[in-house]
């Protein structure tokens, strides 16, 4: 275990964190799941946005890397195109 006061509070920091991202990353799995499953192009061009914008806050708190968000928001974009 720790044997320093600063390296105790940055277990606690980090599992904090780590909890906090992990809810957020499956935040951002399940709205990209419900804009997938969506077949009605009206509703999942309502949701794009919202979903894209999720996306861009999560990289830009570096949860998920920014190429991962690119990659995401590309596909996504794709498939509310091809409906």
């Amino acid at each position: 275990m720790a044997n320093h006061k600063s390296a105790e509070k940055r277990i606690r920091q980090s599992e904090k964190r780590r909890v906090h991202n992990k809810y957020f990353a499956k935040t951002m799995r399940n709205a990209i799941r419900a804009l997938r499953n969506t077949s009605e192009k009206e509703a999942a061009s309502e949701m794009l946005p919202k979903v894209t914008s999720l996306i861009d806050r999560l990289a830009k708190k570096n949860v998920i890397h920014k190429n991962k968000a690119a990659n995401l928001k590309s596909s996504l974009t794709l498939h509310v195109n091809q409906l």
